[in-house]
């Protein structure tokens, strides 16, 4: 508390020309599923804490940038957050309804009430007081000792500026605003990008009757969900826990070979690199195929090569072929927003990730902390709540333990406190 008042007196003016609220704990922004495990791990450690969040739900990723048909791609026990497995009547793959219904049920079994609609502007460390000062664009400063950086690795859409794409007259958007491939029923659609999500967008659309053409500019893993009925993600963690990374690569290569056979054939060539390596080096996630493939082989979903420029109703590619197009649909990723926000140089670098590599991104200077950024999913999320709630409360119940002790009266200018 003696922060508090240091900070007030070397504030003063600003410090009393605004709504400033004093947060008696941590400040978490995010209410995603990495938020929600650390504000869970806290609770059961005894400290009190806030959880900030921009949009007016938890998981707004989930509840309302996600399409429809999206099932979580490993299987639910890597994907339970900590202190609370998915219910056992829940099938090994949940649905994105079942997931969010996991997620509010986990939010209410640990009392986490996020203060929704409370956009963080800017976040800075005050070196004088040594406490953080959040400000948010309804104009609140909370000030607090330690601060959880939870909006995660999707904060925001990538959209890549292609030229002649404002010549091409059709509807454009992002994979973030696709829901489902029934209004696309009989049309051409392009989609750009050959990851997990455009894999499934393209299976969805070709599900729905459209005739998917999908955009693949560079070498891409693809794996089978399931190897000889046993989850691919399953096997290859429990051959790393006995073999090198780079054995592991061969085998699950072989094994793929066996059950898809030879992707170049159609189009899609395998990196140089095994696909745990690449993960481990560049957090490129294999893409698990549930169904695109054989859609490939017979045809229903048409791989093309990068895209050179669109014109009016088409769009020319990099080997000077020409294809009529209605719609594109950009599964182009995401990116962090922390660099707009976070006022800090010393854990994250200005691409909005850690400097630090797994497992030692989590923890910053001056109580400042970071979770979901692993490129891990929600298990390396549920890892890094853990160890931010144990590191905090250790300092919380030391500090409360001895202001107890203590019976000095202060006293200051009232002030709202969380």
């Amino acid at each position: 508390m003696e922060n508090l008042f240091r900070f007030a007196d070397n504030n003063n003016e600003d410090f009393f020309s605004r709504r400033c609220i004093w947060v008696n704990g941590p400040i978490i922004v995010g209410a995603g599923p990495s938020g929600l495990a650390t504000a869970a791990c806290l609770r059961e450690q005894g400290v009190p804490f806030l959880v900030l969040e921009k949009e007016d739900c938890i998981a707004s990723l989930w509840q309302k940038r996600t399409y429809d048909r999206l099932k979580l791609h490993l299987p639910k026990q890597f994907c339970q957050l900590p202190k609370l497995p998915f219910p056992e009547d829940f099938p090994e793959y949940p649905t994105k309804k079942q997931f969010i219904h996991y997620l509010e049920s986990y939010a209410q079994q640990f009392q986490i009430s996020p203060k929704f609609n409370e956009c963080v502007q800017s976040a800075r460390y005050d070196e004088t007081s040594g406490l953080w000062r959040v400000k948010t664009r309804t104009e609140v400063e909370y000030i607090c000792r330690w601060l959880v950086v939870a909006t995660g690795e999707n904060a925001e859409s990538v959209m890549p500026d292609i030229d002649g794409l404002a010549e091409f007259g059709g509807e454009v958007i992002h994979a973030s605003d696709y829901k489902s491939g029934e209004k696309y029923r009989g049309k051409k659609v392009l989609v750009v990008g050959c990851g997990n999500s455009g894999m499934e967008l393209s299976l969805d659309l070709s599900n729905h009757n459209a005739s998917p053409s999908m955009v693949v500019r560079s070498s891409v893993h693809v794996l089978p969900r399931e190897i000889f009925g046993k989850s691919t993600f399953q096997l290859a963690a429990l051959l790393m826990s006995w073999l090198p990374l780079w054995l592991v690569d061969t085998i699950l290569l072989i094994l793929t070979w066996l059950v898809i056979g030879n992707i170049e054939n159609y189009g899609l060539k395998r990196p140089s690199v095994g696909p745990l390596t690449l993960k481990n080096k560049q957090g490129k996630t294999p893409v698990l195929d549930i169904g695109a493939l054989e859609k490939i082989k017979s045809g229903d979903i048409q791989v093309v090569p990068g895209i050179k420029r669109f014109r009016y109703g088409q769009v020319e590619l990099v080997n000077g072929e020409t294809l009529d197009v209605d719609s594109v649909v950009m599964a182009t990723g995401y990116r962090s927003n922390v660099p707009y926000w976070l006022q800090e140089a010393d854990l994250f670098a200005k691409n909005g990730f850690p400097k630090a590599p797994f497992p030692n991104a989590w923890k910053g200077k001056s109580g400042l902390y970071a979770v979901g950024f692993t490129k891990r999913g929600l298990s390396g999320a549920s890892a890094d709540a853990v160890k931010i709630a144990d590191d905090i409360s250790q300092v919380w119940k030391a500090e409360t333990k001895h202001q107890n002790r203590r019976t000095t009266a202060c006293h200051r200018r009232c002030i709202s406190q969380f």
